[in-house]
């Protein structure tokens, strides 16, 4: 649920706080091809650490393996909106059944299973320069399998090869060891008040989680002036809520639902900035 902002209330963009290691990064990167840089949530250092690499001229193509569906296409999304340009330009994705990769595409995201599966099929990865492994802290069977395999690949075909591995929360030390003692790079971020409220009672027994979730959502509305994010199991859950929130919002909110089976342009229908 957001609520749509009034033109004063739109403010100009900042500097994001990875722009601080972005140096460090680079120069990191031209000299041993290995780092490790560790900035939290909100910096920046998925969609800008991309374009930072492609912007400072490292040779071929920069793959980002991105965990999740939705993540990788709202990814591959901004960082095309920043280039002015579609997706499937300089900038592409690719999962599991979708592309949008072209001759041009310079920057491309892959989900996990994409990328163990590239690995596999020419372990040498033709024409790629750079690998990203962003949102390492989650840790996954194919994020720990494409990683080994890319060392492997670039201690016996590939000593060009560039690693990127960027962590949020993960104790990056031990990461940066495994990857030969590459450089650490730690980056500062914003820090935001965080406010919880829990309800004045428990959920009754037997009541339906989607009336709960629409009430809640409903109360938090009454006692915030932003927006509210709320987590649903799945894609049927989240359109039930959405039809019990129908014309019980108030006139500036608009509800709106997100996952990951949905297609770019109604992602990019949510994520795009009022």
């Amino acid at each position: 649920m957001v609520r749509v902002p009034d033109a004063a209330e739109t403010a100009p963009a900042h500097r994001l706080p990875v722009e601080a290691g972005l140096p460090e990064l680079i120069a990191a990167l031209k000299a041993g091809g290995r780092a490790v840089l560790q900035a939290p949530p909100g910096a920046g250092k998925t969609t800008r650490v991309p374009l930072a690499l492609r912007e400072a001229g490292l040779p071929g193509r920069i793959l980002m393996l991105e965990p999740r569906r939705i993540a990788a296409r709202a990814a591959a999304l901004r960082m095309a909106q920043m280039l002015g340009e579609a997706v499937g330009g300089t900038v592409g994705y690719r999962l599991r059944g979708e592309a949008r990769v072209g001759p041009a595409t310079r920057i491309e995201v892959v989900t996990e299973g994409i990328l163990t599966r590239m690995i596999q099929s020419d372990a040498g990865l033709p024409g790629v320069g750079t690998l990203i492994f962003d949102e390492f802290h989650e840790r996954s069977l194919h994020a720990d399998l494409g990683l080994a395999l890319a060392l492997e690949a670039r201690a016996a075909l590939r000593p060009d090869l560039a690693l990127v591995v960027m962590s949020a929360t993960l104790d990056a030390a031990p990461v940066a060891a495994l990857l030969g003692g590459a450089p650490l790079i730690t980056v500062a971020g914003r820090s935001f008040d965080v406010d919880i409220r829990w309800r004045d009672r428990p959920v009754p027994p037997g009541a339906r989680l989607e009336a709960e979730v629409a009430a809640a959502v409903l109360q938090a509305l009454g006692q915030t002036p932003g927006g509210v994010l709320a987590f649903l199991p799945g894609e049927a859950e989240i359109a039930r809520v959405a039809g019990a929130l129908a014309g019980r919002v108030p006139g500036d909110v608009r509800v709106m639902q997100l996952y990951g089976a949905m297609t770019l342009e109604r992602q990019a229908e949510v994520l795009t900035p009022l």
